[in-house]
């Protein structure tokens, strides 16, 4: 079988995973590169995948799954997330407080200006409007440029290079000239930092890593990018995917409008039946172990379908049904293990607060296009749509509404 698979529905996976779930949860897989690794679909084997050190996350390890040309030599310094323990350990723990409840806390006010910002600009215009480009994108783009201490006004530079690293349809030298430019400008943007430290994560971490020696120059550089990409694309995507969502399934929208306590767990519930991150989680096996009744063996490699594994029957109940009052907590969204996604509270809130509020500001919120009619974007390694246009009403006063005022229209 050839990876990756093909959707027939853009609101749910490749049919392919839940027929390989049933019948063969731990499955051989063919790269477009020609490689064969192992595709795990079920959440209990992808687990133990992500989970056990017998499994590295390194791309030089031998086979590492290439499901695009990879880079030669060793990733870049500072770029943990290709690290195994104890090295991955070492960085993670130096960013572990920057992401404390207290943390999210302090950011909240910043979260909600850059909303109250952008939905401003999303009820300014006599619709359609496209969502994706006036809140969804900027929302978490603006973020963490606030978080991390770079200039909003380079935030256009920063989304298209993480969006040629993300695209898995990619030339490795186009990947390489995207990551090359970024690297440059974040040398530049910590140089900076370094001689006039500001209030930020990266400043922080300057003072706190840098100048004691425990980080040097190169390895700053590398936790920016990393930081810099994996903090705005996934909640972008997921912001605009659930937006459409729940317009498609109309009853779930006005659900959320008329009760808006449900928003925490319907982002959730969001994250468990999106699952946006579609590229497989790629990992080499560097010790002899059995996963769903497979021996694997080193020098082999392994895919795991985080969006399989969340549409799981032997987890989840009616797996393929959007259900906001599904009890939390069971969705490996944000993956498993040592290498759980570090910012997922950080995202969460960024979801929470978009949703709360999108429906108590615009509940009148309607596609301006059929839903069979989005773009979707299935090459790329975070699922979600190019566009959303959208029609807004705005509220005004108790029980009145008005269309947004006249304004530029989307093109379709």
């Amino acid at each position: 079988m050839d990876y990756p698979m093909r959707r027939d529905d853009p609101f749910h996976p490749p049919p392919d995973y839940a027929r390989l779930r049933a019948e063969l949860p731990v499955s051989r897989v063919r790269l477009r590169t020609g490689q064969r690794v192992w595709f795990v679909t079920r959440q209990a084997d992808a687990k133990v995948v992500l989970g056990d050190p017998a499994f590295s996350s390194v791309p030089s390890a031998p086979g590492y799954p290439a499901i695009r040309p990879l880079p030669e030599g060793p990733p870049p310094p500072g770029v943990f997330l290709a690290m195994d323990p104890p090295e991955h350990t070492r960085f993670r723990r130096m960013l572990t407080g920057e992401f404390t409840v207290k943390r999210m806390a302090a950011l909240r006010p910043v979260i909600d200006e850059v909303i109250a910002d952008c939905l401003a600009e999303l009820t300014a215009v006599d619709g359609p409007v496209d969502l994706v480009e006036v809140f969804a994108r900027p929302v978490p783009s603006l973020v963490i440029c606030e978080l991390l201490g770079v200039p909003r006004s380079d935030r256009e530079f920063f989304n298209e290079r993480s969006q040629v690293q993300l695209d898995r349809a990619a030339s490795a030298s186009a990947v390489a000239q995207a990551v090359e430019e970024l690297r440059v400008y974040l040398d530049g943007l910590v140089r900076s930092k370094t001689a006039d430290p500001g209030d930020d994560l990266l400043s922080r971490l300057v003072v706190q890593r840098l100048r004691t020696g425990e980080l040097t120059h190169e390895e700053l550089v590398g936790i920016a990018r990393l930081l810099l990409v994996a903090g705005h694309e996934t909640t972008a995507n997921m912001i605009g995917l659930s937006v459409l969502t729940l317009l498609a399934q109309r009853s779930r929208w006005e659900e959320l409008c008329a009760d808006p306590g449900l928003v925490p767990g319907a982002v959730e519930e969001l994250l468990r039946f999106s699952s946006v991150v579609q590229q497989g989680v790629a990992r080499a096996v560097v010790a002899e172990i059995s996963v769903g009744g497979q021996r694997m063996r080193p020098g082999e490699g392994v895919l795991v379908a985080l969006a399989s594994a969340d549409r799981d029957e032997r987890v989840f109940a009616d797996p393929d049904t959007l259900d906001l009052r599904r009890p939390a907590g069971r969705h490996i969204a944000f993956g498993f293990g040592v290498h759980q996604c570090l910012g997922q509270m950080l995202a969460r809130a960024e979801l929470v607060a978009a949703l709360t509020a999108l429906t108590r500001s615009v509940p009148g919120l309607r596609l301006a296009i059929d839903p069979a009619d989005v773009e979707f974007r299935p090459d790329m390694a975070v699922y979600g749509i190019s566009a959303l246009p959208v029609t807004i009403t705005a509220r005004v006063g108790e029980g009145r509404w008005r269309t947004a005022r006249p304004g530029p229209a989307v093109g379709r």
